[in-house]
């Protein structure tokens, strides 16, 4: 629907400040929307230098282009839609981005990341069970840096900042049956990488 969401009030109230001169708002947009752009530039862009110059990029982009905005979504899930495609066209101008054997089925795959700890369950000592959760932590970490960054950005927009799939279709522009079937490959990916380097024993 293109109805103005009951949502979109604040957005709009902002939105018209700075349309009628009070540029010093859109330093309000910044701040509620940095964290969300952040998330999904650090998790697509590798170094530290293009990540500004793409932030730089994010900001003036939506700045110029305020004027466009319909209220057919969150002012912050527009935002997230421009830093996605910035990242998205930065990083294919340099290199393939995901990997070849995409195209497939779509499976739905609810498991949440946390199952992956089901295995030890039967730890009894709570400093023991301590220390692991700990590690578990870095060795999830480690083993989301190692996914492509789109399937980083899916995972991390659906649950760090547990977006529905449809904020998430409205950022990167994918339906939601591919979305639920990259989402099930980077858990796949994930799981398999953190197994494949860790065994039982080391854990």
């Amino acid at each position: 629907m293109n109805n103005k969401s009951e949502y979109s009030q604040d957005d709009q109230f902002l939105i018209e400040r700075i349309l009628n001169g009070d540029t010093n708002a859109f330093s309000i947009i910044i701040k509620n929307t940095e964290g969300l752009v952040a998330q999904i530039i650090f998790k697509m862009i590798p170094n530290k230098e293009d990540r500004k110059d793409i932030a730089q990029e994010v900001y003036l982009k939506a700045f110029r282009n305020l004027k466009n905005f319909r209220f057919q979504s969150k002012l912050s899930t527009w935002i997230g839609q421009i830093s996605y495609n910035a990242c998205f066209n930065f990083l294919e101008k340099k290199k393939p981005i995901l990997p070849d054997n995409l195209q497939g089925e779509d499976e739905s795959y609810e498991e949440p990341l946390e199952k992956l700890s089901n295995r030890f369950d039967s730890y009894n000592n709570q400093t023991e069970m301590n220390i692991y959760q700990k590690e578990l932590s870095e060795i999830l970490r480690a083993g989301l840096e190692n996914l492509p960054p789109v399937y980083k950005t899916l995972i991390t927009l659906f649950h760090n900042e547990e977006l529905s799939y449809a904020e998430i279709g409205q950022i990167t522009d994918l339906p939601e049956g591919t979305i639920k079937n990259y989402l099930f490959r980077a858990r796949k990916a994930l799981r398999d990488n953190i197994l494949l380097t860790y065994n039982k024993e080391a854990l």
